[in-house]
């Protein structure tokens, strides 16, 4: 795969060689010049004809944009042409699924589901890993919050009680909130 000059989004040519501290290393490695491929200012189209590396493509070039929903037609068509094996289909939708964006994860893979019903269980096996991850990353924080919520509490019920103490031995009640840090209000109980 060689890339074109005009191609290239770089000030500079694609030589790898050159990018290395040491040429003579690099020369020596690689003996002949190994050049690089930008697929970001590669259209799809292109990268589609790329087969075996194809799927990888797209995803490499796509992977940071706002919503992946946009590519689920070229990643059908790049996966219809079975290249890709189902081992290597699982784990790059995974990878897509946590490093890329998409407002919803299980909406996009039902989509990519009904395009390619012979991957439909593989597909729907990730999208029940991810709403099972969810409910368990939402009882975490759910559990996190309460036990913040109990520390909160008690922390103020042992300020009241302090505070009641102070009030019994004698001090004034502007004293005893600066130390602790209540308001008169809550002070007025007491």
């Amino acid at each position: 795969m060689a890339m074109k000059k005009r191609m290239t989004s770089t000030p500079h040519d694609a030589v790898f060689k050159r990018f290395l501290r040491h040429p003579e290393t690099a020369k020596t490695l690689y003996g002949c010049p190994f050049t690089l491929i930008d697929v970001t200012v590669m259209p799809d189209d292109d990268l589609v004809q790329h087969r075996r590396v194809a799927l990888l493509e797209l995803m490499q070039k796509h992977i940071r944009q706002r919503d992946l929903s946009g590519i689920t037609e070229s990643l059908a068509a790049v996966v219809m042409l079975g290249y890709t094996h189902r081992r290597q289909l699982r784990m790059l939708f995974h990878y897509m699924l946590q490093y890329g964006n998409t407002a919803e994860p299980g909406v996009f893979l039902r989509r990519l589901a009904r395009r390619l019903p012979q991957y439909e269980e593989t597909l729907m096996s990730i999208a029940q890993k991810l709403k099972q991850e969810g409910r368990q990353e939402g009882r975490l924080e759910g559990r996190e919050e309460g036990h913040q919520e109990g520390l909160q509490e008690g922390s103020r019920r042992e300020a009241l009680r302090i505070a009641g103490s102070m009030l019994q031995n004698g001090l004034d009640k502007e004293m005893v909130q600066k130390i602790t840090g209540l308001s008169a209000d809550e002070l007025q109980p007491l």
